[in-house]
């Protein structure tokens, strides 16, 4: 009994070492978030963002779209609201299986499936609606590819802001802007 207990706590100890998808820290304006990104899941939406972190194009970006009980969404505006220059489209992985719950972080894209560049949502409640469903535009879905393992409690904090609309382009304005001061690849 004593040596199928150790056994256990030897497996126990293996998994919990498992190599996890890598880290990235997103140092915001209201508080650190944490990610674990889905490297084996969603390959090319994880090393699209992480190019965009390479080139610490988050910088200085901000939540520009903050809608309570839904999600939050940056990574495409200065805080001055001008675009920014994004790379070329990638192509949407929403059929990998993931689904957009409380805490993951997805792919922004516009209706065109294979669209999304370098903004990103994080849902802040299970949103099935958002899941690959189909092959139409309207039900392929939005591709997540990590999630958050600290910090729920600042992207809360960040959906409970007041929002404002500014123009046609900014419905859901948080005032104050909430900036993404850094995104930064970590080791633990």
């Amino acid at each position: 009994m004593k040596k199928l207990f150790i056994f256990i706590l030897f497996l126990i100890a293996v998994a919990s070492n498992a190599q996890a998808g890598p880290l990235v820290v997103m140092q915001t304006s209201m508080g650190s978030i944490k990610l674990e990104l889905y490297e084996d899941k969603a390959p090319i939406s994880v090393a699209n963002f992480l190019d965009y972190v390479d080139q610490n194009f988050y910088d200085g970006s901000v939540f520009h779209r903050v809608i309570a009980d839904f999600m939050i969404q940056g990574g495409g505006f200065t805080q001055n609201l001008q675009r920014k220059t994004a790379m070329a489209p990638i192509k949407n992985e929403a059929t990998n299986g993931l689904k957009n719950t409380k805490g993951t972080i997805a792919m922004a894209r516009t209706n065109v499936v294979d669209s999304a560049t370098s903004q990103f949502f994080i849902n802040l409640k299970d949103n099935d609606f958002l899941n690959h469903r189909g092959q139409n535009p309207r039900q392929y879905g939005y591709a997540v590819f990590g999630k958050v393992i600290e910090g729920m409690d600042v992207v809360e904090k960040i959906a409970k802001q007041k929002t404002i609309a500014k123009n046609r382009l900014f419905q859901n304005l948080p005032e104050p802007v909430v900036v993404i001061e850094s995104v930064r690849r970590v080791s633990e």
